[in-house]
């Protein structure tokens, strides 16, 4: 069974090289390095990432796959530079702050690993991973999910109704492609992640001031655009791959 993966893998990294040889501008160095990573090449999966983002500047998904490459190459340094640039471009980035948790814990940087770890316990407070990433610096659990839904701050809806509106002006979906692709991993994990989703959207409506209406209107949008996109992709998802 092992052998038959491995055959698989290696066809497949094949059949990518190939198209990206035959397109070097194209977006193939995605699913290549991918590849490359499920067979643990993971210093060909960085070349083609480093290659890939000189021609897609800013592209976060090869920079969150760049990060993930640097960290099982064992170069933290590089992993989080790049981890962090891309949360500040995306901060709602899960994939991103799963491997940042991970570096924050092993260079014992408490409070940058229990905000990675609020970001992702944000979207699931149950969380296994995050949850125990959080106590193993002795931070309460008992109210986890309460502080994460309260994670959503003034400074977070003025950070989301920001994106929404550039967002907008660069005629783009209010959710993007890699938020929802994050948001797709947290469903696959928790599959009571929509339930609680939508518990916190109501909890986010109720809560929001009455006197910041054109701040709340597009974050709501944002929230109802996020759980109708999850909800789409578990019930048809060949369909919405």
């Amino acid at each position: 069974m092992a052998s038959r993966s491995k055959k698989s893998n290696a066809a497949e990294i094949d059949r990518l090289a190939l198209a990206f040889a035959k397109e070097p501008g194209s977006k193939v160095f995605i699913p290549l390095a991918e590849e490359y990573g499920k067979a643990g090449m993971w210093e060909e999966a960085a070349a083609v990432l480093e290659d890939g983002l000189k021609t897609y500047p800013g592209f976060i998904t090869a920079m969150v796959a760049l990060g993930r490459a640097y960290e099982q190459m064992d170069q933290p340094v590089k992993a989080k530079a790049i981890l962090e640039e891309a949360v500040k471009l995306s901060p709602e980035n899960l994939r991103a702050h799963r491997t940042l948790a991970k570096l924050y814990v092993a260079q014992g940087a408490r409070e940058a690993a229990i905000r990675s770890c609020n970001v992702i316990l944000s979207i699931n407070p149950h969380d296994q991973e995050a949850l125990s990433l959080r106590a193993g610096f002795g931070a309460p659990t008992a109210d986890v999910a309460a502080e994460s839904h309260r994670h959503l701050d003034e400074k977070t809806l003025e950070t989301a109704n920001l994106g929404l509106v550039r967002r907008s002006e660069e005629g783009k979906p209010a959710v993007s492609e890699d938020a929802t692709s994050a948001m797709d991993d947290e469903v696959k994990r928790s599959p009571h992640l929509v339930r609680q989703s939508q518990e916190t959207l109501v909890s986010t409506v109720s809560s929001t001031p009455l006197t910041s209406e054109k701040t709340r209107n597009p974050v709501i949008m944002q929230l109802e655009q996020w759980l109708n996109s999850i909800q789409a992709r578990r019930r048809y998802p060949r369909s919405a791959a």
